[in-house]
């Protein structure tokens, strides 16, 4: 994932995008690949096509902060498209490769969200891999894994290799287009600030092999900063699931975020959530009592 053709792929794919009545461009001539023109983009940025050439071919590693905002307001790029857009364009120093360490989740997220019996979570390191679940967000979204899985740093789930690899997790989401969609533009916003990230490569470079509806995705360069919306579900135990879900950050530089599921009060995924919760405390007592007997 080198920086700088992760910035020419970026821009050369969000420039295919543009049509030239998107942009008030007036269309000249036969066109032989989509979108706009270098020429045009680099005129609507009031850049010199050499110059912006330049960027897509990633010859040229110090624009500035005017020319990068010109840029995404010509590409038409929302918010999260723009940060992207300014890590691959200025990315940081790049940082002496340390031995990989295993990520942990922080006791007191821990504690959190295993006190909040009634409502599924889970937290997630900044590749997706599941570092902790509670006992209901367990069963939600991964219920024919170990529970204890998370713990084994060498064979912990993530959550997109999951969603493209495993087919218990393909078959959970209804939509599962819209749910493979967000996961690969969330993907390429952290790849977009942690371009030196081997581990992080090695996970994109196994779902791009394994995966040609990943690699399809991936190439489109998708970036989405996806903090709220709705999930999907046909769960094996409770049926269908409609759930909004909520993404906290928690105020360091972990990039762990922990996941919240929530049904509306009162709907059939209310109902769901606490037919899944009891199945899970009646085996629990199950466990209990089988333990007591030996």
């Amino acid at each position: 994932m080198g920086t700088h053709s992760e910035l020419g792929e970026f821009l050369r794919v969000r420039r295919a995008a543009l049509q030239p009545d998107d942009v008030g461009v007036l269309n000249y001539g036969i066109r032989r690949v989509p979108g706009l023109r270098r020429e045009e983009l680099a005129m609507l940025a009031g850049v010199s096509t050499t110059y912006y050439t330049r960027l897509e071919q990633g010859l040229s590693t110090n624009a500035s902060e005017a020319v990068i905002g010109a840029i995404a307001r010509a590409l038409n790029l929302d918010e999260a498209e723009r940060a992207h857009l300014f890590n691959l364009a200025r990315p940081g120093k790049a940082k002496r490769r340390m031995p990989f360490k295993p990520d942990k989740v922080r006791p007191g997220t821990l504690r959190l969200i295993q006190s909040m019996s009634g409502t599924p979570a889970v937290v997630l390191g900044r590749r997706s891999e599941v570092l902790a679940w509670n006992a209901l967000g367990h069963r939600l979204v991964a219920g024919h894994l170990e529970y204890a899985a998370p713990e084994t740093p060498s064979s912990r789930p993530n959550m997109t290799r999951l969603l493209f690899l495993d087919p218990h997790t393909r078959e959970l989401y209804t939509r599962w287009p819209e749910e493979a969609s967000r996961a690969v533009a969330s993907l390429r916003l952290v790849a977009g600030k942690s371009a030196d990230d081997q581990e992080l490569a090695a996970l994109v470079g196994e779902l791009t092999l394994k995966s040609q509806e990943f690699a399809k995705l991936w190439a489109k360069h998708p970036v989405e900063n996806c903090m709220s919306g709705v999930k999907y579900m046909q769960h094996p135990e409770v049926g269908h699931l409609e759930l909004n879900f909520e993404v906290l950050t928690p105020p360091d530089e972990s990039g762990h975020r922990v996941l919240l599921y929530a049904a509306d009060p009162g709907s059939p995924g209310a109902a769901a959530l606490q037919l899944l919760q009891g199945a899970g405390d009646f085996e629990g007592a199950l466990s209990s009592a089988a333990e007591i007997d030996r």
